[in-house]
């Protein structure tokens, strides 16, 4: 397999499975100069399986501005350069962006070789809707997690997080306030000999008693949009009551301040009701 000389390839890794890497994976890491990772140890792992040697370079969010003058230099030299994560499609909640601009900026040819990602292979089985959306890793601070899975809550969507599996009870709670309604698919050690999958109604999910490692998937469905059933018998009962003290607007707005049903139909009921009282 010929490499574009002076080029970045974006190369997918498996997320556990060593053995899920494609023949296109394997010919990249084999052919080119350089292989950026966020840890070489574990890179060398796959490596190892792969029995591939190849120059491993140290990429990570804490260096990636650090590293990227030498990065941009080695690829001007001619060198022929790939980049991976540890586990997946590079750059999903992974560093390599501001590479990727650089990039883009300078006219550096760069090569995506697609693969595994914990997203689609999660999403695959969840028997959800399949159109989501992709949020990654969640803010730290209280204050944060709060506006964003407010704002979340506001979308129709299936919607996939990452989450460290020791906070898992944590977003339990965080989504049991603000996915009310929904189901929940918890995905854990995919592709490994201990793939996990919890599933169920998020209301109905208990925390998990036994403690946890690694990194979590985890996939909200999307938001039940069918119209509740308009429940006559109810309408009338609140229409009797609220006219004996209200007007007849006043009854009508206050059933829809806890009622999520059509106004005309509500106004249609409680003015018979009126007009039966008044009769």
């Amino acid at each position: 397999m010929k490499l574009s000389l002076n080029s970045l390839y974006i190369v997918s890794t498996p997320i556990g499975n060593l053995d899920d890497i494609t023949f296109r994976a394997i010919e990249v890491l084999k052919n080119c100069d350089i292989v950026l990772c966020e840890d070489t140890r574990r890179s060398l792992k796959l490596f190892n399986h792969l029995k591939i040697k190849k120059k491993l370079i140290s990429y990570h969010k804490f260096n990636e501005k650090k590293q990227l003058s030498n990065v941009i230099e080695y690829i001007n030299q001619g060198k022929i350069l790939s980049l991976i994560s540890d586990a997946g499609t590079p750059l999903l909640s992974d560093p390599g962006r501001i590479l990727i601009n650089q990039c883009i900026e300078n006219k550096i040819k760069i090569v995506p070789i697609p693969g595994v990602s914990s997203i689609t292979t999660a999403m695959s089985v969840s028997g959800f809707r399949d159109q989501f959306l992709f949020y990654g890793f969640l803010p730290k601070t209280e204050n944060e997690i709060e506006k964003v899975l407010f704002s979340l809550s506001q979308n129709s969507f299936s919607q996939i997080f990452f989450i460290p599996a020791l906070k898992i009870n944590f977003y339990l709670k965080k989504f049991k306030k603000h996915f009310s309604g929904r189901k929940l698919l918890i995905a854990k050690e995919l592709t490994k000999i201990h793939e996990t999958f919890f599933r169920g109604n998020i209301d109905d999910l208990k925390i998990f008693k036994d403690r946890i490692k690694g990194e979590l998937t985890v996939i909200i469905s999307e938001k039940n949009l069918k119209k509740k059933a308009f429940d006559k018998e109810k309408i009338v009962n609140k229409a009797k009551k609220y006219l004996k003290k209200y007007s007849l607007r006043d009854t009508v707005d206050l059933i829809l301040e806890t009622e999520t049903i059509n106004k005309k139909e509500v106004y249609k009921l409680c003015l018979k009701e009126k007009n039966e009282k008044n009769s």
